[in-house]
């Protein structure tokens, strides 16, 4: 089997590298305890009822009083917004996805910390933005910021944090060296938002300055903007965790919030086993949560999972975990978004061809933002 140098443990442990449990997911590769197969939920998923997954009310008093709800919160300067931006545009050329042009040379970032700032500035306040990057991205997006200087927004509000880091496998759970004989780093996934966030000492300062929610969206999904009256809807609902799930389209991937052990859970497309038909659930999981900041101050055993990719043209195996997986921790509520229009909540952009064809609704959602500088 192969071993670490001393030159990639030292790399490795800079990002939290914990060379315990990666052992263990050798030696869990290679009996087969980790694999695709294992994956699978163990017991039946069913359809929610109907009055599980809520819709949020488009005008009328009730829309007023949620987004009374969460201009509250907004001004008492309890909320905060975390984007996870720990991916590389491999569809871009390989650069830092959050720091890619989108629209008049205005990066991912650049919009979504705009979006922040607008809000700010219409409650009178300081949010606080928290960027969850990982390895690969970490120097680039702090550079990026520092060039545009972050953009307009006071520098003491927008915090970088890592998540962790793993290195790829062999099949047979030894070390995989790319063709130039290096070991390939991967992130774990997006479940390691809640552990790096506490980790980090960022989730205590944020509580101890009040803080009591945050949104948590992909950096490139540029419909996950702050939203008062989702906000709203959290807080009213005294629900641990909000989903935003959008109306299932064809040909959509990803996990949807089914019954699974008698709880309302997120449940993603890895673990459906064979045969299983997603189309019971009319809505998918956007990947965009309102959480209680407290809620979040506690260790989760998510799972971890067998995730396959190709390498060199070679299979490697990285083992992730979820973040949609602590709906099965916490007190969740299910709430049905819009993907279409200048409201849409799930506009995500994958590729070039997604951000050429998007440019016009991208500017219908921020004209506000993109008519000043």
């Amino acid at each position: 089997m192969k071993s670490l140098s001393e030159p990639d443990l030292a790399f490795l442990t800079r990002y939290g590298f914990d060379p315990q449990l990666f052992a263990s997911w050798q030696a869990k590769v290679a009996d087969g305890t980790l694999s695709q197969a294992n994956n699978v939920v163990a017991g039946k998923i069913c359809a929610p009822s109907s009055d599980q997954i809520h819709d949020i009310p488009k005008d009328g008093s009730e829309r007023e009083r949620l987004e009374s709800l969460g201009r509250d919160a907004i001004r008492r300067g309890a909320f905060g917004v975390v984007i996870l931006n720990g991916g590389m545009a491999t569809r871009f050329g390989g650069v830092v996805k959050g720091v890619v042009p989108v629209v008049d040379d205005r990066s991912f970032l650049e919009l979504k910390i705009r979006d922040v700032a607008r809000m700010a500035d219409e409650h009178g306040v300081r949010i606080p933005v928290f960027l969850m990057n990982s390895f690969a991205t970490d120097d680039s997006t702090r550079e990026h910021l520092e060039q545009h200087n972050w953009f307009g927004y006071p520098k003491d509000q927008v915090h970088c944090f890592t998540q962790f880091i793993s290195v790829r496998m062999e099949p047979d759970g030894d070390i995989f060296t790319t063709d130039a004989g290096e070991v390939s780093p991967h992130g774990p996934g997006h479940g390691d938002f809640a552990p790096a966030f506490r980790k980090s000492g960022m989730l205590e300062k944020f509580l101890a300055a009040g803080g009591e929610h945050v949104l948590l969206s992909n950096v490139d999904n540029l419909g996950a903007r702050v939203s008062p009256a989702i906000l709203g809807a959290h807080i009213d609902s005294r629900a641990e965790m909000t989903v935003e799930a959008a109306p299932k389209w064809p040909g959509d991937v990803g996990g949807s919030p089914y019954l699974y052990d008698g709880k309302l859970q997120l449940i993603e497309q890895i673990r459906y086993p064979d045969g299983f038909d997603p189309s019971i659930v009319d809505v998918f999981n956007t990947n965009t949560f309102h959480f209680s900041a407290k809620a979040l101050d506690r260790d989760f055993e998510l799972g971890w999972y067998f995730v396959e990719k190709k390498v060199d043209g070679r299979p490697a195996v990285q083992i992730e975990r979820l973040v949609g997986e602590m709906t099965r921790f916490l007190r969740s509520h299910i709430l049905r978004v819009r993907r279409t229009g200048p409201t849409s909540r799930f506009f995500p952009i994958k590729t070039p061809d997604d951000l050429k064809a998007g440019q016009d609704e991208i500017r219908e959602m921020y004209a506000e933002l993109l008519a000043t500088r």
